[in-house]
């Protein structure tokens, strides 16, 4: 077993995804019992070898014999390719690289808006820092994924709405960004950008639990327009939910709930 010893990495533990890979790597050997540290929890010592800003962006891995720090996916491809030293080829390749830095900054950078903590923007908490650009391509790729799902689900749905098409669904999905930014607007200036990250979360959140529902039909199996039609009111129900809870977690008023519920309304008025 290749262990990387006298290694700590610094984690969100408000971050599932960063909680789970991290543990990974303990329970699996890749770094010691004692190889991994809350951020919010960080001795002082520790806390003086890092950068502060860089590292609530990038996780940091710490050499505790050296003080050095590496960060983001560097510090992934130290731990990952200790144990397959195999791997180090691939991780030196600069195309992969530029691939895996980008990829890990989409996630990084938007992983609060994906997933919140209990508590926004808590005092002491691992929050990233703010890029707009990467904030843009997550609404963008929101955007589009949750417009081709229902495109695909409202075929399920006819006879009991009209036909529908990716222009209509990619123009209803930009639609509420734009109707919700004006409601929220008002009422919390402050937080809008961050309540549209949320708002696509719970959009994006809500296509993909319709894809069971396509995979049935995919499998062959026949079942009416109204299966369909109950799965959609399920879903949106439960997104209902979720909205309503991040919008409690961003401290704005309910009436941003109230406007997504009056938006979707409005459209299946228009549709039917």
């Amino acid at each position: 077993m290749r262990t990387l010893e006298k290694h700590v990495i610094i984690y969100d533990d408000q971050c599932p995804l960063c909680h789970l890979y991290t543990g990974a790597f303990v329970k699996t050997g890749m770094l010691e019992a004692g190889g991994r540290e809350a951020y919010t929890c960080l001795r002082p010592e520790m806390a003086g070898l890092l950068d502060e800003e860089r590292s609530r962006n990038e996780i940091p891995l710490v050499d505790l014999r050296t003080g050095t720090v590496v960060y983001g996916v560097d510090s992934l491809f130290k731990v990952v390719g200790h144990r397959f030293p195999a791997l180090k080829p691939l991780f030196g390749l600069r195309p992969f690289r530029w691939l895996a830095r980008t990829a890990y900054a989409f996630v990084s950078y938007n992983r609060k808006v994906v997933i919140p903590g209990r508590v926004f923007q808590a005092e002491g908490s691992c929050t990233p820092t703010f890029h707009l650009p990467w904030r843009l391509a997550y609404l963008g790729f929101a955007w589009l994924v949750s417009a081709w799902v229902l495109t695909a689900y409202a075929a399920r749905l006819v006879p009991l709405v009209p036909a529908s098409s990716f222009g209509r669904e990619f123009l209803v999905c930009g639609g509420q960004m734009l109707f919700q930014a004006g409601v929220v607007g008002l009422l919390r200036r402050d937080r809008l950008v961050h309540y549209l990250g949320n708002l696509m979360t719970v959009s994006l959140a809500g296509s993909l639990l319709l894809l069971p529902a396509l995979a049935l039909a995919a499998a062959g199996l026949v079942l009416p327009p109204l299966f369909y039609a109950a799965w959609f009111t399920g879903v949106v129900g439960l997104m209902f939910l979720e909205h309503s809870r991040r919008v409690r977690l961003l401290g704005i008023p309910a009436a941003a709930t109230a406007g997504w519920v009056v938006y979707r309304l409005l459209v299946l008025a228009v549709i039917l």
